[in-house]
């Protein structure tokens, strides 16, 4: 039995030792879930995966250039393309893997209908998602924007403001610590979960399965096509990856393969 045991240590290790470590950027949900639950079958094939774990949008990318980590999990493609844009970087997506719906939520109304003329409504400070924001309260005709297509619209867009709402504009983080100052607070789905809500049910607003903003993984060029970044790829949008989103989420994570 003691060989036997020792025999199985040994072999854990040696495949440990062999595998090809990769170092994956991540929000804490539903992304470092995901992979922490994919992490044991991929280091049966070989990949290591070490799981960094972040708290904003922005220290996954700006270590990703550094070449600190190579890949992360936790954007859109739009929100790629700005950084990319506004940071001469050229991260690029390698393969799409969930949708977190965006969500507005009130602990003050029980439905968009009640939203008060005049109402303060707090909305992500970033150009992309701000932008998401008001895309989405011109879908539930509290606004009206100069071009609902436009993912970089601002407050200069807005063609009518049918409620008179104030925007508030905050880091992401924070957007859920001050659900109870606001009327109105539209948050992405990673920091909603993180507070307990769950935009299925608790959303007054909630953008469909069908939105253009896609969660990614990305890499650089120079690694997009390594070995084990195609075996965490097929890892990702596997029948096993699809059943845990599903399985674990319960309808507020879609997957988009």
């Amino acid at each position: 039995m003691k060989k036997l045991l020792m025999a199985l240590v040994l072999g854990t290790s040696l495949l440990a030792h062999a595998a090809d470590k990769l170092v994956i950027g991540a929000s804490p949900t539903p992304h470092a879930e995901l992979l922490e639950h994919l992490k044991p079958m991929l280091l049966q094939q070989g990949v290591d995966l070490d799981i960094k774990v972040y708290t904003d949008y922005v220290q996954p990318n700006v270590q990703l250039v550094e070449k600190r980590i190579d890949a992360n999990f936790f954007q859109h493609k739009p929100y790629m393309d700005e950084f990319n844009r506004s940071r001469g970087a050229s991260i690029q997506a390698v393969a799409d893997v969930l949708i977190a719906p965006f969500g507005a939520y009130s602990k003050k109304i029980a439905n968009i209908s009640e939203l008060k003329d005049g109402a303060v409504v707090a909305i992500p400070n970033d150009a992309v998602n701000g932008g998401r924001a008001l895309q989405l309260l011109d879908q539930a005709k509290v606004i009206k924007l100069t071009d609902p297509k436009n993912n970089m619209s601002t407050e200069k867009d807005i063609a009518q403001n049918l409620k008179n709402i104030k925007i508030k504009q905050l880091e992401a983080p924070m957007l859920p610590r001050v659900l109870g100052e606001v009327d109105l607070a539209i948050i992405n789905t990673t920091f909603a979960l993180e507070a307990k809500l769950s935009p299925s049910k608790d959303a007054l607003i909630l953008e469909s399965g069908q939105s253009n903003y896609v969660n990614l993984l990305a890499a650089r060029a120079d690694n997009k096509d390594s070995p084990a970044m195609k075996k965490l790829v097929a890892a990702l949008q596997s029948p096993e990856s699809k059943k845990f989103i599903l399985e674990r989420f319960k309808g507020n994570i879609v997957p988009a393969f």
